[in-house]
């Protein structure tokens, strides 16, 4: 039997500081959407991102029409100011959750994974610790529901969408950091060590399918880094250089499994390894 682990005071109020910015997150995007529904309703068009709309208010409200009345220019005026009292408000909490993520060892290891800053380092420190209740990576993946679901009959294995299992905000910021890896850090993904594996997954996979897939494999890296008490670092493994006469063939020794190297010279094989 398995038991949840308990977490530190510390663990709770960085869990606490998460839980309150995730809150104020939502809060300020459900003020931007009410901001840009009611410009819309007068036929007013801001260009999608947060950014675009945060440049053209000042110049709408401040350009006197008849699309707006003065009444929804004072509505729209206020909701502007719960914009920037929420924002704000997320810049403190941001910054007190850096700060602590810049004392913690642990979440300094886990900043060296690409794609992982102070706030995703910190939120899986504050929900798992270090790690130790999960025995492997792929274990970890599980549980934050980024693996497909398995629908298994007969000799038929089907796998589903992912289970979007457990805890959905730290599931929602590796994925935003797969993101990352993948639209901001294209130039270095040789430098990680995952040029390879991305340059295969784009050739077969949706470019959403991708960023879920590489989503799961960052948390592996980071339940490893976090686990061992290791940063990450990539080292290139250099191919050991390959004899002329020796070559892989069938075993034909004690051991019938697999490949052995037998060696062949001038033709002949006594079939040892």
């Amino acid at each position: 039997m398995k038991f949840v682990a308990t977490k530190t005071a510390d663990q709770l109020d960085l869990q606490a500081l998460h839980r309150v910015r995730e809150r104020l997150v939502g809060q300020r995007t459900g003020v931007i959407n009410q901001i840009r529904a009611f410009l819309l309703e007068r036929g007013i068009v801001v260009r999608q991102g947060l950014r675009f709309l945060q440049a053209e208010l000042p110049t709408i409200l401040s350009t006197r029409s008849d699309a707006l009345s003065p009444r929804m220019l004072r509505l729209i005026e206020a909701l502007a100011g719960d914009w920037r009292r929420l924002g704000e408000r997320i810049e403190d909490i941001s910054g007190e959750i850096e700060a602590l993520a810049r004392q913690d060892q642990a979440c300094e290891r886990l900043m060296t994974v690409p794609g992982i800053g102070p706030i995703i380092s910190s939120a899986m420190v504050a929900a798992i610790g270090s790690g130790d209740a999960f025995s492997k990576g792929r274990d970890f993946g599980a549980w934050l529901g980024l693996v497909p679901q398995q629908i298994s009959t007969g000799d038929r294995t089907i796998l589903g969408s992912i289970s979007k299992r457990s805890n959905r905000y730290l599931r929602a910021l590796f994925v935003q950091a797969a993101w990352v890896v993948l639209v901001k850090l294209g130039k270095k993904w040789e430098h990680y060590g995952l040029s390879t594996w991305i340059e295969a997954a784009k050739k077969r996979l949706h470019h959403n399918v991708l960023a879920t897939a590489l989503a799961n494999k960052l948390a592996r890296i980071a339940w490893a880094v976090l686990h061992k008490g290791r940063a990450f670092e990539c080292a290139k493994i250099y191919a050991l250089p390959i004899r002329p006469n020796l070559i892989l063939a069938p075993c034909s020794g004690p051991s019938r499994r697999g490949l052995c190297a037998q060696a062949r010279w001038q033709g002949h094989c006594d079939g040892q390894p």
